[in-house]
C-alpha cells in the first residue's frame, strides 16, 4: 500500500496493492490493521453508494455537530474529488485539495472529520463507495457553494455542472460556516 499525504493535515490518498492477471484484479478496500496503522478509525458506522452521470457535481457537503470521516473510492468511472478544510483552528482553514479517483487506479481518499467534500463525475458514469465514521443526520447537514470565488476551486469543467436543487442553492463559504 502506498500512502500520499496531502497539504491538508490528515487527508490521505491511499493506493492499495492491486493483484492483477488475465482474469482481472483483486484489491483489499479495507483491512483494519493496515488502515488503522495509518490513523484511520477502527469503526465505520455507515457505507454509502453513489451513482452519477458525467458532469454531475455533488457537494460541497459537511455535517455541523456530527462531522463524518470518509474513506472514498470509485468502483467504476472517474471523479474529480475535492476536500475543503473547515476546521476553524486549522492552519489550512479555507484551503482545498483535489484528487482524481478512478476504477483504473483503485485509489482511495481518506477525509477525516472537519472537512467539506464534493466530487465531479468525469467519466460517462461513476459508482462511488464511501465508508463513514458517523451516521448521516439530515438536520445537521451543511453545504458550500461549489463555485465560491473565495475558495477558487479549479474544477475541470467547461459548462455548468449537473446540480441538485440543494447544491445549486448552497451558500458561500463565509455564510455556510456561520452555522458551525
Amino acid at each position: 500500500m502506498n500512502v500520499i499525504a496531502s497539504d491538508l493535515s490528515g487527508v490521505l490518498e491511499i493506493r492499495p496493492k492491486v493483484f492483477s492477471d488475465e482474469r482481472g484484479f483483486f484489491v483489499e478496500t479495507w483491512q483494519s490493521e493496515h488502515y488503522c496503522s495509518l490513523g484511520l478509525p477502527e469503526r465505520f458506522v455507515q457505507d454509502n453508494h453513489s451513482f452519477s452521470v458525467k458532469g454531475t457535481l455533488r457537494g460541497l457537503h459537511f455535517q455541523k455537530k456530527f462531522p463524518q470521516g470518509k474513506l472514498i473510492y470509485a468502483v467504476t468511472g472517474e471523479v474529480f474529488d475535492v476536500v475543503v478544510d473547515i476546521r476553524r483552528d486549522s492552519p489550512t482553514f479555507g484551503s482545498w485539495c483535489s484528487f482524481r479517483l478512478s476504477e483504473k487506479r483503485c485509489n482511495q481518499l481518506w477525509i477525516p472529520p472537519g472537512f467539506a467534500h464534493g466530487f465531479l463525475t468525469l467519466s460517462p458514469s461513476a459508482h462511488i463507495i464511501y465508508k463513514c465514521t458517523d451516521f448521516y443526520h439530515p438536520e445537521d447537514e451543511g453545504s458550500i457553494c461549489w463555485n465560491d470565488p473565495t475558495l477558487s476551486i479549479s474544477w475541470p469543467i467547461c459548462d455548468s455542472p449537473l446540480l441538485s436543487k440543494k447544491d445549486a442553492a448552497a451558500p458561500r463559504f463565509s455564510e455556510a460556516l456561520k452555522s458551525l
